[in-house]
């Protein structure tokens, strides 16, 4: 069993964008810039917006944290997407999810010009990547794909299960890994809560991706000898040894299943660094006018 080291992928694409934003400004061109607008006081939010704005940090791009308290009015919301549709200067932005209930967050998803979508979320943007087209492709997706495409996973030909059907992992990383190319070419399976015989599914499964946001729910019985997995769950669960009263945990039972694998992510360290620097990435993208 090899662990799928995220964080330090992540860290060595950092390093590539790094350099490549370097090489711009040496050309006089202006360095990259990526603007997040961040609802309320929610603490998962809170934290993958501070890592987003570090990670800017490390890129060498510029970066804007528009903040709003809970209380802001969708059409307010909707107005900040506009002014930053219009800035020049902006790249890339992004709306952190979720949103307060009183906000239609797919009206707000649809107000951001794709151009600038690096969320990957618009509904062009999926779309173009649906069909192969060149676009901003959702970052957790694009993060899973590039870490099997850095550990050398064969991917075609390969049986591929996700656990989930969210619009955000689910549906996006199936898409990616059923496209010809490398990673890609799999025979996907999408498992969700309406599978019947799961676990004869997945036991035949070379790959599997697993984002249902169910703690533990992958066990031993349910994976073949040598597979690999790809844990993208991240659920808070207590645990009184810990100063913060809780820890992440995966949708893998990391303990008894890890063992069976060729390879499988660590939760945290995994998929979460990749889905940060894939926005990076896109926003490098945005910059250079590679997406229209």
């Amino acid at each position: 069993m090899e662990l799928i080291d995220g964080k330090m992928i992540a860290d060595t694409i950092k390093g590539e964008i790094a350099a490549e934003v370097e090489q711009m400004v040496a050309r006089g061109e202006r360095r990259p810039h990526l603007a997040a607008i961040l609802v309320g006081h929610d603490g998962g939010s809170e934290t993958y917006v501070a890592h987003k704005v570090k990670a800017c940090e490390q890129c060498g791009f510029t970066s804007t944290l528009i903040r709003y308290e809970d209380d802001v009015t969708e059409a307010e919301l909707l107005e900040a997407v506009d002014r930053l549709n219009r800035d020049a200067d902006v790249d890339g932005f992004i709306v952190q999810l979720p949103l307060p209930r009183h906000i239609s967050e797919q009206k707000v998803i649809e107000a951001i010009d794709y151009r600038k979508d690096v969320d990957g979320f618009h509904p062009i943007n999926v779309g173009r990547m649906s069909i192969g087209l060149p676009c901003f492709v959702s970052a957790t997706p694009a993060g899973i794909v590039e870490l099997l495409s850095r550990y050398g996973v064969e991917t075609s030909g390969a049986e591929c299960v996700v656990l989930g059907r969210s619009n955000i992992v689910g549906k996006p990383v199936a898409t990616l890994m059923m496209q010809k190319g490398n990673p890609g070419n799999s025979t996907v399976t999408v498992c969700h809560s309406g599978t019947r015989n799961i676990k004869e599914i997945t036991r035949r499964a070379d790959i599997i991706i697993a984002a249902l946001g169910q703690p533990g729910f992958v066990t031993a019985d349910m994976v073949k000898d040598g597979a690999v997995i790809v844990d993208v769950g991240t659920t808070r669960v207590p645990d009184a040894s810990r100063k913060s009263g809780w820890r992440l945990r995966g949708d893998v039972d990391f303990e008894n299943v890890a063992p069976k694998c060729r390879l499988i992510t660590p939760v945290p360290g995994g998929v979460g660094p990749m889905t940060i620097v894939s926005l990076m990435r896109n926003t490098l993208l945005a910059a250079t006018r590679k997406i229209y």
